[in-house]
């Protein structure tokens, strides 16, 4: 199994919580051993009809009526276990990886007990020009869950990656071939599909955006190649990202190590809330900050990989940032919320008439609160459907209908050349930036895309504010206050406008690499 970056290794968790109900009991018991050695004496009982315990403070947190530690705390997970055991399956994958030697084979004896051992592990193929190759088979553990009588498996999809061969181990003990029906590398999810005479024992998946923080759960895999194990402990946090624009984890303390990926995350109904994919480690083991992805994400990519053999995501066509204050504060905003469009390429969002600068506050009615969120609920948008957009623009909110299209490659609008040549470029400094026009020596050294105008950054002053918002040379300002800029003199003019108006800050347009974001400079420094 890989690991994510920082640390992040592939695996599962397991749960320290059968200890609590004795460190209860046994803190009960020395509290009432230390009261009868020195002689504490113990209040009497209050009679019926005596107040028990006095006025909680207001505001202070209560305990919900009527609930009790037994309440909260599970006397076994024996019975869960057992009944959901049989649904969870180890998975081995089989890899031919091909192997250069440039050294002879060796040469053994007629005869010789080694030559048959030879012959299987180390039979020479004979290579074109080159050096001879020789075949290795790599083995790799990891755990799934079937979801259907009819056999279909989900696991993650590091789990089976580059398989050859992919085998089924079940908690009775019997062994099948799975196929590949698909995967989808951006959740690490895969589906498999396997033939059995009988039909298969099967879990369901669960309303993962219905579980809360606190809540118990299962894991059941095979860490480590071990077998069969269950772990427990409880949902640590939710809507957890680590790399994708997709994430949704479930973070939780039971233990997971490697070998659980794939495998399952049940509540305490014995529904799957999550797939059981990474842990946060030093050291490639648990250390109790496991991740599992939402149900939420995993049924839907399911279904569409069961239909189509593949994931259809729904597609805008924008690139997004967040809000921050200042940015918010120099739109005109009331707060720092939605998804800042940075660019339009041509796609959906164009042809509706989206524009860069447009806030995007609400998506098919759904309030949006940032980019995490549209991303989200666009691609989980069926495939040419037509949906409504409110976006901020110039102090007004525009009603846009646009219809969403098939996720793949983004492309970009042809580029085009200006005519005329640039004149010789003057530095000026405005705004703790030094700033010049755009020539064609700056674009070819700073690699400006031949369609991009505006203002080469030749230097950022240290301790400035666009020092500190990460402006830096090289950057090209494209659009000051939400207006083209081509000379330090149309920016000085972008910026008494804004001073003008009583803002407090205004938003640049700042392409680097060809990528635009916003950035907003307060304007008192």
């Amino acid at each position: 199994m890989k690991d994510f970056q920082s640390g992040i290794a592939l695996a599962r968790r397991a749960d320290p919580a059968g200890r609590f109900p004795a460190l209860m009991t046994s803190g009960l018991a020395l509290a009432t051993a230390l009261a009868l050695t020195f002689g504490v004496v113990a209040p009497a009982f209050p009679q019926t009809g005596e107040a028990t315990t006095a006025p909680a403070p207001e505001g202070a947190v209560t305990p919900t009526p009527g609930a009790t530690p037994v309440d909260m705390i599970p006397d076994s997970f024996a019975d869960l276990a057992e009944r959901l055991s049989p649904s969870v399956v180890n998975i081995t994958t089989t890899t031919n990886v091909a192997r250069v030697d440039t050294g002879p084979a060796p040469v053994l004896p007629e005869g010789s007990p080694f030559e048959d051992f030879f012959r299987d592990f180390m039979e020479r193929q004979p290579g074109q020009g080159g050096p001879d190759q020789r075949q290795r088979r790599s083995n790799a553990l990891g755990s799934g869950f079937i979801i259907s009588a009819d056999g279909y498996i989900v696991t993650n999809n590091h789990v089976i990656a580059e398989a050859d061969e992919i085998r089924i181990e079940l908690y009775t003990g019997g062994e099948l071939v799975a196929e590949l029906v698909g995967t989808d590398p951006r959740t690490d999810i895969a589906l498999l599909k396997v033939t059995s005479d009988e039909p298969l024992p099967f879990v369901e998946f669960g309303d993962s955006d219905a579980a809360r923080v606190g809540e118990w759960v299962v894991a059941i895999g095979n860490p480590l190649g071990q077998g069969f194990s269950v772990s427990s402990g409880i949902i640590s946090a939710r809507n957890r990202t680590l790399q994708g624009s997709y994430d949704d984890f479930i973070q939780t303390d039971a233990a997971i190590n490697r070998g659980n990926s794939g495998g399952p995350l049940f509540d305490l109904n014995g529904e799957v809330i999550g797939v059981n994919t990474a842990i946060l480690s030093p050291n490639g083991g648990s250390i109790g900050i496991g991740f599992a992805m939402s149900s939420a994400v995993v049924e839907r990519v399911v279904a569409q990989l069961k239909d189509f053999g593949e994931t259809r995501r729904g597609w805008l066509g924008v690139r997004i940032q967040n809000v921050d204050a200042d940015m918010a504060e120099a739109l005109g905003l009331e707060g720092a919320e939605g998804a800042l469009v940075t660019d339009v390429p041509e796609g959906p969002a164009a042809e509706a008439g989206l524009k860069a600068g447009d806030v995007i506050t609400r998506f098919d009615g759904e309030p949006i609160e940032d980019t995490r969120e549209l991303v989200r609920l666009v691609a989980d948008t069926e495939v040419g459907r037509s949906v409504e957009i409110e976006a901020f623009r110039d102090g007004k909110v525009e009603q846009l209908a646009v219809e969403i299209g098939l996720l793949e490659e983004p492309t970009l609008a042809a580029a085009t050349v200006p005519d005329g040549a640039d004149a010789p470029p003057a530095n000026e400094t405005v705004l703790g930036l030094s700033v010049s026009r755009l020539t064609e020596q700056q674009r070819e050294e700073f690699a400006v895309p031949a369609d991009v105008d505006g203002l080469a950054v030749t230097a950022v002053e240290e301790g400035s504010d666009a020092a500190d918002k990460g402006m830096q040379p090289g950057d090209v300002i494209t659009e000051v206050g939400q207006e083209s800029v081509t000379s330090p003199k149309e920016m000085r003019a972008r910026i008494k406008a804004a001073e003008e108006a009583g803002r407090n800050s205004i938003l640049l347009l700042v392409r680097r690499d060809g990528a635009p974001r916003f950035v907003a400079l307060n304007l008192s420094n």
